[in-house]
């Protein structure tokens, strides 16, 4: 599971100490080879134990790093290394391992209490493993402070007192009874507030621990008042025994539904962490609960039922054994829904934990996807009213062109065949004179309105001729430069996008010529990436801004109902320059 730098931090820590800890073993096998006392196969075990701890713990710490348990069972593996000093030959070394010979009995009950995250939860359970490692380190002492230990020298006895070491052992034996039987009592309640699945796992693990804690410390006694024949047999049977705490304990944590369970607290770290780097929701929910064919859908009843992260409408299946769908709920609201495969996740109430820890964030990805739809809507709105009133304008300058302009047109003939008819009294013949330029004037106020209402130039040559006609009738020098993307005959853009960039030309254009005080103006036309783009710039005295003027505002509103953009670049002093960006992509 990849959800963010926090495991790569982890896993890389947990193997460097992984990495050292096996170094340490290589020596003390080495050591233990070389020193006195038992046969050199059965002291060797101690380190195969120790190594059996270590990389049950490496690997449940590199798939599961946020789990503290893959740590307790490096740590486990150096108390097996440490108590196991008290086989080789260096004094001091062995001094070591006499003081922490019972350590990793204490290990084995933090591993109890802690499991299946590592952490200890309540005051009960951390006083009584705050218990087992005072038993284990301190009321071991006695027995070598007041009984030979067997070094040269006896560093650590502080008197031969055999009855102080025997009452020192009974205090250590039944203050650790004490403790096995607390954590019994709390794995007892655990067990019975853990769901059917949990108890699967948690059962088996937690009686084999305890088991093997106790067989442990019983077998110890047994060997010194009754089995004084069967040393190397018990020394044996007690290391395989505590040799399958680790795999144990990794099993559990990486195959059990608490695995997945830890994984969902881990996706819960992780949806607090920084967004940075981070995969989608969707993503992170399908790694966590190792199903790659999971669904995270949403609930939009706008849209008419579930869809995707896009919006686009989603079917999940219903009454289906195989891929079954848990619904996401936040304060009794349906928001959103889970599909996933029940043949790799057995347990459906992973998938609800799951869901529940995820509500929040997919109600805030919901209510971006229901504002970008409304968004989309309010646009798609604002488009068909300004596609409508285009086609209005259409339908308008075609009138006046091919109707009134006409027919004035041919009234300004009539007029003139008046004026010329020299049948006809002169004070006539004046009359339709006047009456052909009055007529005239009409046409030619009449045509400047169907230009402005639309182009003649735009409908019947395209946007490009358009400009260029425009740049002719500035009363300033306009350099015009047009990609061939653009002006080439199959260059055809959308009516609707023809249209707006036109007006922002023309608004530009005028712009300019009005406010900005400028000697030249420029205009180029591209198309790249399935976008017009329009750049009108001028040598003026610059300080416009996008929401001055009804004009401005027009141009930007229009550009943005289109899904487009538009940006102003105007410092004082430094000119002006338009851009505008219209997706025209066919």
């Amino acid at each position: 599971m990849r959800l963010g730098t926090p495991r790569s931090t982890n896993a890389r820590s947990l193997a460097q100490a992984g990495a050292a800890i096996a170094l340490l073993a290589g020596v003390e096998v080495v050591l233990l080879v070389d020193g006195p006392g038992e046969p050199t196969w059965i002291v060797v075990l101690f380190p195969a134990v120790a190594c059996a701890y270590l990389a049950a713990g490496v690997l449940a710490g590199l798939r599961r790093p946020h789990n503290r348990t893959g740590g307790l069972l490096v740590a486990g593996a150096l108390a097996w290394l440490v108590a196991s000093l008290g086989n080789v030959e260096p004094p001091a070394l062995v001094v070591v391992g006499v003081v922490c010979a019972t350590l990793p009995l204490a290990v084995v009950v933090h591993l109890l209490h802690g499991f299946p995250s590592g952490r200890l939860r309540g005051r009960f359970s951390r006083a009584t493993v705050a218990a087992a490692y005072f038993v284990t380190l301190v009321l071991q002492a006695p027995l070598y402070l007041f009984a030979p230990s067997g070094l040269p020298g006896e560093p650590l006895m502080v008197a031969d007192s055999p009855g102080l070491a025997e009452a020192g052992h009974w205090v250590q034996d039944v203050a650790g009874t004490l403790v096995m039987v607390a954590t019994s009592v709390l794995l007892h309640r655990r067990l019975r507030a853990a769901s059917p699945a949990q108890r699967r796992v948690l059962g088996p693990l937690a009686a084999y621990g305890i088991v093997a804690v106790v067989f442990v410390v019983l077998a110890a006694q047994l060997a010194d008042r009754v089995l004084t024949g069967y040393q190397e047999e018990r020394v044996v049977v007690q290391l395989a025994l505590m040799a399958g705490v680790p795999l144990a304990f990794a099993a559990g944590v990486l195959r059990g539904g608490f695995a997945r369970m830890r994984d969902v607290e881990e996706l819960g770290a992780w949806l607090g962490a920084d967004e940075g780097g981070r995969p989608t929701l969707s993503a992170a929910l399908a790694e966590t609960l190792g199903d790659r064919s999971l669904e995270l859908v949403l609930w939009v009843p706008e849209a008419g039922g579930y869809v995707d992260f896009a919006g686009a409408p989603v079917t999940l299946p219903s009454g289906d054994v195989e891929r079954p769908v848990v619904e996401i709920r936040r304060d009794g609201r349906r928001i959103g829904a889970i599909a996933y495969d029940a043949t790799l996740i057995a347990d459906r109430s992973l998938v609800e934990a799951a869901a529940r820890m995820t509500a929040v964030a997919l109600d805030h990805e919901r209510l971006t996807v229901e504002l970008i739809a409304s968004r989309d809507q309010v646009r798609r709105s604002a488009a068909r009213v300004v596609e409508a009133a285009d086609d209005e304008r259409r339908r308008i300058a075609r009138d006046l062109h091919d109707g009134l302009q006409a027919r004035l047109v041919v009234l300004a003939i009539g007029a003139n065949g008046l004026a010329t008819d020299r049948e006809l009294p002169d004070a006539a013949r004046a009359r339709a004179t006047g009456l052909r330029t009055g007529i005239e004037a009409v046409v030619d106020e009449l045509r400047t309105l169907v230009q402005g209402v639309m182009p003649a130039a735009l409908i019947e040559r395209g946007l490009s001729a358009a400009t260029e006609d425009l740049a002719d009738r500035m009363p300033l020098p306009t350099e015009v430069d047009v990609d061939r993307a653009v002006s080439h005959a199959g260059a055809k853009l959308p009516p609707a996008i023809e249209l707006a960039g036109y007006f922002v030309v023309a608004e530009a254009l005028a712009n300019a010529v009005k406010h900005a005080q400028a000697h030249e103006l420029r205009i180029h036309l591209a198309r790249p990436d399935g976008h017009l783009r329009i750049e009108v710039s001028d040598d003026g005295v610059g300080g416009a801004a996008a929401g001055a003027g009804t004009g401005m505002r027009g141009m930007a509103d229009r550009i943005d109902v289109l899904g487009g953009r538009l940006t102003v670049t105007s410092p004082p002093g430094g000119g002006t320059r338009i851009v505008a960006e219209l997706p025209c992509a066919s």
